[in-house]
């Protein structure tokens, strides 16, 4: 039985203010966000970490092949009108979050798709809740604020006004991101160097 709700992704609506966008809550269920949870890397630092750098139990093995799982690509593809099932794909994943974090950015251009998926379980905060920004300059000017509640998925089409960013959050921010790169030479290293962490690609390619 499959641990994601494709039906849900499939129903969510498309946003396209300020940019495409889709924020599906329930694509995993409070069943399944127990269990994954159960499994989730054990990580200490306040970073992103390549998937192939980290250890965790089977729940969280088999929600990672079902996010780079061909059917998924698909579906989500279909949404964004892209083909995302022939494209390579990075993935991270995040446990905690420091007062740099959340600066506003586009993602790197070398990027189609991105796909964060939240695995707090409760988020009584007002801090670090993601916002799809209309400027680049003005963190308060959104048109929506998703606050990054477990089991919610949050994906969008990177563009050159894709901006996005949180306000400052110090503590657990569980998170997976996945994300649909293109063809060019800087997406393919990016992808090979993956297996080493984004620290390199953050800050030596300036990939975000």
């Amino acid at each position: 039985m499959s641990l994601i709700d494709l039906q849900a992704l499939c129903e969510a609506e498309l946003h396209t203010d300020p940019f495409a966008y889709m924020v599906v809550p329930g694509f995993l269920s409070p069943e399944v966000l127990a269990r994954v949870n159960a499994d989730y890397p054990a990580i200490d630092t306040a970073a992103n970490h390549a998937l192939d750098n980290l250890q965790y139990g089977p729940a969280f093995a088999e929600l990672m092949r079902e996010l780079q799982s061909r059917d998924f690509a698909a579906v989500l593809g279909e949404r964004f009108h892209i083909d995302l099932a022939s494209l390579p794909t990075t993935v991270t994943v995040r446990k905690f979050c420091e007062r740099t974090d959340g600066n506003i950015h586009t993602d790197h251009k070398s990027k189609v798709v991105t796909v964060l998926v939240y695995f707090n379980e409760e988020w009584p905060h007002e801090e670090g809740q993601l916002r799809m920004l209309r400027s680049k300059s003005d963190i308060e000017d959104y048109a929506a604020q998703v606050p990054p509640l477990g089991g919610t998925l949050l994906a969008f089409r990177r563009t050159d006004h894709s901006w996005h960013g949180h306000t400052r959050f110090v503590g657990e921010r569980r998170m997976v991101q996945v994300n649909y790169l293109d063809q060019s030479p800087i997406a393919v290293a990016a992808q090979r160097i993956n297996r080493f962490g984004t620290h390199f690609m953050k800050n030596v390619l300036g990939m975000r």
